[in-house]
């Protein structure tokens, strides 16, 4: 019998549809509504660490030449676009589950998500206070100008890009946000009602106390993620030649190859074609 005739399914393009099924999970009514929202995390974890190892592993592959391709039993670069293809869709799925779906739910529980806009003046007093007392000190903005690429950025870390405006003239800057603080901050109760506020909402909310020595008319801040190649976290299924080659060509290299971007879907244009 000829192996190559019997249809089977990559294992990338199968593990995205066990990754699916978590989504799914996220989606079923019947589940409880924080297992719900546990579930999108877990899909979005999931997906990150696959990026970092299957996804990184496949970006080394490709350089590969034909008979090697041959061997391996698949093209790489055919995969990855695969890959890219469904990562799309699900992304769409998760971003239409979470804002359309468990969102209201948690608002029909009184429980509601604010955003820097939202607040009323005694949200934004707390958030404020909150934010002198525990944030400013931790974050150091790094300012850039248009003629200097943006800095190498940690694997995983949420940055904001930050843009200032005095009429034409426009300033970038760069801030971490801090990971060792809760991503969630409960907001005081009112009516009964519950209010919770990200961490980069409560950030964005106060970025004239951290800007407020630059001269402007206008500040904007839009959340960026990269994933790196996880460099040493190869993936052993890969046959010990691959392993030993692709190894020796890491030790070349002091930081992981970026592998995705994310970014605020709002940020405007001059801003994604930043470098």
């Amino acid at each position: 019998m000829d192996i190559k005739r019997i249809p089977l399914i990559n294992r990338e393009i199968s593990w995205l549809y066990f990754n699916e099924r978590v989504l799914q999970e996220a989606a079923d009514a019947t589940v409880p509504l924080i297992e719900r929202i546990r579930f999108l995390a877990i899909f979005s974890s999931n997906l990150d660490e696959f990026y970092r190892v299957r996804v990184a592993t496949l970006s080394r592959l490709t350089g590969l030449n034909e008979k090697a391709k041959e061997i391996l039993g698949y093209n790489p670069k055919k995969v990855l676009n695969q890959i890219k293809n469904i990562v799309v869709k699900q992304e769409r799925k998760f971003n239409d589950l979470y804002e359309n779906i468990i969102v209201k739910q948690l608002a029909e529980e009184k429980i509601f998500l604010l955003n820097d806009k939202q607040l009323n003046v005694a949200g934004g007093n707390f958030v404020k206070t909150l934010f002198r007392e525990k944030l400013l000190a931790t974050l150091v903005p790094i300012m850039l100008d248009n003629t200097t690429v943006l800095p190498e950025l940690r694997d995983r870390s949420i940055y904001f890009f930050v843009k200032l405006t005095k009429e034409k003239k426009k300033t970038y800057a760069l801030i971490e946000i801090p990971d060792n603080l809760s991503r969630f901050t409960v907001l005081p109760e009112t009516n009964n009602l519950k209010f919770i506020i990200l961490l980069d909402d409560i950030i964005r909310y106060s970025l004239e106390d951290i800007f407020f020595i630059f001269d402007h008319d206008n500040i904007e801040a839009y959340s960026i993620q990269l994933t790196r190649d996880a460099e040493l976290d190869l993936d052993k299924e890969v046959s010990g030649k691959f392993i030993d080659a692709l190894s020796k060509s890491l030790q070349k290299r002091k930081r992981g190859k970026p592998m995705r971007l994310l970014y605020d879907s709002e940020m405007p244009h001059d801003m994604l074609k930043y470098r």
